[in-house]
C-alpha cells in the first residue's frame, strides 16, 4: 500500500481521497447495495405500518411501542447466533432465505388487509419475523460486503450503507403513510412485498463472494461462547458497543410514538409519515458526511453524533407545532448519520478478521437492548405522556453516554490506521 506520491525536494504528497462513491467500483457492490436499499425500505415501511396500525386501532402508547419491540427483540435475543451463523454457515444462502421467508409473509399481509381481516396480533407476529430477518442482513450481508471491498473501502461502503438505509428510512415513511391514505393498509403490504421481491431478484444476482478468512469448524456453543469472550478481551469493541446500547436505549426508543406526537400535533396519515421520514432525512445528510470526506477519526465522529442526538431529541418533543417539531427531528437524526455511518466499521476493524461475524452479533445483541427501552419509555409515556418521556429518555441518556465514555473512552480514540 502506498503512503503517498513522491514531489520535487523529497515531499511526499497526502494520497488523494477516494471519491464518495468509490465503493460502486467493486463489481458486485452496487446490487449488493441495491438490494439493501430496497430490503431498507420494506423494513421501514412495515415498521410505520405496524405502529400506525397500533395506534389507530388501540390508541395506545404501549401497544404502538410494543410493535418496536416485535420488530427489535430478535436483536437482543439473536443477535450472538446470527453471528455464528455468519461465520459459519454461506452468507449469501443466508441472505437470500431470509427474502423467501419475508417475501411471501408481506403479500399475505396484504391480501388480509385487502379483505380487512388484519388482526393486532397478526402485525406483532410479521413484525418478529421482519425482526428476524434483519438480524441475518446485518450479521450477514454486512460481513459479505466486508469480504468484497476490503479494509481499504470500508469507510465508504459502510457510510453509503448507513446512507442507503437512511433513504430506505425516509421512503419507507413516505410510501407507508401515502399509500394508507390513497388505498389502504393491504396495498401497502403489497408494495413491501413486491419490493421484497425485486432485492431478492438483486441480491440473487450478486456471485458468491470468497471470504477473507475460511470458517472456524467448532461447535456452535462453542462458537457462541468464543463471541462472548471477545467482551473481556476486546476493549475497543466493548467501548463500542456501550455507546451503541446507550444510544439505542435511551434515543431510537422513541421512534414508534412518532405517530403519537403526530396524533398530538393534529395531523394525518401522510403528515405523520412525512414527520417519521424526517429521521431518515436527518440520517441521510450525517451518512452522505461520513461518506464524502471519511474521516480519519472515525471513533470521535461516533461519538459526537450520538451526544448530537441525544441533545436535540428534547426540542423536537416539546415542540408545539409540526414544522419546528420536523426540522428539530432532522437536525438530531444528522447526528444518528454520523453514528450509523461509522458504527459497523468500528465494529469489524475492532477484532481480528476471522471475528467479524460474531462481532457483529455482539452489535446486533447491543442494537437489541432497544426492545427493552422501548417497553420502558411505553409504560414512561403511558405514566406521563409521551413528550415527557421522551424528554427523561432523552436527558437521561445523555448522562449515561458521558459516564459510559468516562469509564471506557477507547472508541473517541479510534481512527482509521
Amino acid at each position: 500500500m502506498t503512503l503517498g506520491t513522491a514531489r520535487a525536494g523529497g515531499e511526499v504528497a497526502r494520497p488523494e481521497r477516494p471519491g464518495m462513491f468509490a465503493a460502486l467500483s467493486v463489481p458486485s457492490y452496487p446490487s449488493i447495495l441495491l438490494a439493501g436499499w430496497f430490503w431498507g425500505i420494506c423494513r421501514w415501511g412495515v415498521s410505520f405500518l405496524g405502529a400506525y396500525l397500533a395506534n389507530s386501532m388501540t390508541g395506545s402508547a404501549r401497544l404502538v411501542q410494543l410493535t418496536g419491540v416485535a420488530m427489535w427483540a430478535p436483536l437482543l435475543m439473536g443477535g450472538v447466533l446470527g453471528g455464528v451463523i455468519s461465520d459459519r454457515f454461506d452468507r449469501r444462502r443466508t441472505v437470500i432465505a431470509q427474502f423467501v421467508v419475508l417475501v411471501p409473509l408481506a403479500a399475505a399481509m396484504g391480501v388480509a388487509g385487502l379483505a380487512d381481516r388484519i388482526e393486532l396480533w397478526m402485525v406483532y407476529v410479521f413484525l418478529v419475523a421482519v425482526g428476524i430477518g434483519w438480524v441475518a442482513d446485518m450479521t450477514s450481508r454486512r460481513a459479505i460486503i466486508y469480504d468484497l471491498v476490503g479494509p481499504s473501502r470500508l469507510d465508504n461502503a459502510m457510510a453509503l450503507e448507513s446512507l442507503s438505509s437512511s433513504t430506505g428510512l425516509v421512503l419507507g415513511a413516505l410510501v407507508g403513510g401515502s399509500a394508507i391514505e390513497a388505498v389502504g393498509t393491504g396495498a401497502a403490504y403489497l408494495c413491501i412485498a413486491g419490493l421484497g421481491l425485486v432485492a431478492l431478484v438483486l441480491f440473487a444476482r450478486v456471485p458468491r463472494v470468497p471470504r477473507t478468512t475460511a470458517a472456524r469448524a467448532e461447535s456452535g456453543l462453542v462458537a457462541m461462547r468464543a463471541g462472548f469472550r471477545l467482551l473481556r478481551t476486546e476493549r475497543a469493541l466493548v467501548s463500542v458497543l456501550g455507546v451503541t446500547a446507550v444510544v439505542n436505549f435511551f434515543f431510537f426508543a422513541f421512534t414508534p410514538l412518532v405517530q403519537v406526537v403526530a396524533t398530538d400535533l393534529g395531523v394525518g396519515a401522510f403528515l405523520t409519515g412525512v414527520l417519521a421520514s424526517m429521521v431518515g432525512f436527518g440520517m441521510m445528510a450525517g451518512s452522505s458526511f461520513v461518506a464524502r470526506n471519511q474521516p480519519h477519526r472515525r471513533g470521535r465522529v461516533y461519538v459526537t453524533g450520538s451526544a448530537m442526538a441525544l441533545v436535540l431529541l428534547v426540542p423536537f418533543a416539546l415542540s408545539p407545532w409540526f414544522v419546528t417539531a420536523a426540522l428539530s427531528l432532522v437536525v438530531a437524526a444528522t447526528g444518528m448519520g454520523l453514528f450509523g455511518s461509522t458504527q459497523s466499521t468500528l465494529v469489524m476493524t475492532a477484532v481480528a478478521p476471522e471475528l467479524r461475524g460474531r462481532a457483529l452479533g455482539l452489535l446486533s445483541t447491543a442494537i437489541g437492548v432497544l426492545p427493552i427501552g422501548m417497553i420502558t419509555l411505553g409504560e414512561l409515556a403511558e405514566a406521563v405522556g409521551a413528550r415527557a418521556a421522551i424528554v427523561t429518555s432523552a436527558v437521561t441518556g445523555g448522562l449515561a453516554l458521558v459516564c459510559w465514555l468516562l469509564y471506557r473512552p477507547d472508541v473517541a480514540r479510534m481512527t482509521t490506521d
